[in-house]
């Protein structure tokens, strides 16, 4: 169930270009696909990783990814749910979203922050962005 704090008709074309945004994340990650998941990504970002690892910047973060994402190892299937948008203005949206990793006989989840930035030509970047690891009870 999708949440927000404002009317769903006063930005539904917005909410379904944050959508958009995450779908694409989620298709980069199950494809290992670092240049996909950049080209989301305004160049004066901020990515914090589930580990605590800040990079700032779109170079900080491309080199990071770059490394990391191809040589991944998950062997499942990786899904992101948008479960809040909140429209700071109407240019800024802050998106949680429930992101799972599904193997077998393994699952975990996090639940990732990202603050967009609605961009002049009406393009929704990632701006500002926290993983966080969900910790079973």
């Amino acid at each position: 169930m999708l949440h927000m704090n404002t009317e769903s008709t006063a930005y539904a074309a917005d909410i379904e270009a944050v959508k958009q945004v995450v779908a694409t994340v989620e298709h980069s990650q199950q494809h290992k696909d670092p240049d996909e998941f950049l080209a989301l990504f305004h160049p004066d970002a901020v990515w914090t990783t589930a580990h605590g690892k800040v990079l700032i910047g779109l170079d900080a973060i491309s080199e990071f990814t770059h490394k990391v994402l191809p040589a991944a190892n998950w062997t499942g299937k990786v899904s992101y749910e948008v479960v809040h948008v909140l429209f700071i203005r109407p240019d800024v949206a802050a998106v949680k979203v429930r992101q799972r990793y599904l193997s077998p006989g393994d699952e975990s989840e996090a639940a990732p922050l990202y603050v967009m930035a609605k961009q002049d030509e009406g393009r929704w970047l990632l701006t500002a962005c926290q993983n966080t690891g969900v910790v079973a009870d």
